[in-house]
């Protein structure tokens, strides 16, 4: 059966990382990012820019749903809310596919540290420790499978989604 395989998780948890390296694993896939569609200059979150991004990410997705040539479609995003899963699910064309919600969570210290090595790397700016801590919280509450991430890499991240799949 075919899949779609949602993966969120606050800044900085290893979402990307995680599915590049399901990428790996799985067969006939394509990986999508969430950011990708986020990546603008200036970054403004206004409703219109939320509607813009959610309206591409759905377009994406469902144009990869389309296309017989694969069989898993890998999606990343921090998706920190239900609704904002559950708004993103109902917009996709999914008959005949599996979907798979993963949370990627982590506890404060492991993700700190992570975003440490981020900063150190020219990659974030340092007040994102904060917020990203601050939404960790929140993962709890969604009606995903979770995975704990505080200590293991993004490739056992990657087999521990593989075999939730099986």
């Amino acid at each position: 059966m075919k899949r779609i395989i949602i993966v969120g998780g606050t800044m900085g948890v290893g979402k990307t990382a995680t599915g590049r390296e399901l990428q790996k694993i799985i067969p006939r896939n394509v990986f999508l990012d969430g950011d990708w569609c986020w990546d603008m200059r200036p970054f403004v979150v206004t409703d219109e820019t939320i509607r813009m991004v959610e309206d591409n990410i759905a377009h994406l997705i469902n144009n990869f749903l389309a296309c017989a040539e694969f069989e898993n479609v890998i999606f990343c995003w921090v998706l920190h809310e239900q609704k904002i899963l559950d708004n993103l699910i109902a917009r996709l064309n999914h008959d005949g596919w599996a979907i798979h919600c993963f949370s990627l969570i982590s506890d404060a210290r492991a993700l700190a540290e992570r975003l440490r090595h981020d900063i150190a790397t020219g990659k974030r700016e340092p007040d994102i420790i904060d917020r990203s801590v601050a939404r960790l919280p929140l993962y709890g509450a969604l009606d995903t499978a979770k995975i704990d991430v505080s200590a293991i890499s993004p490739i056992d991240a990657a087999q521990r989604i593989k075999e939730h799949l099986a």
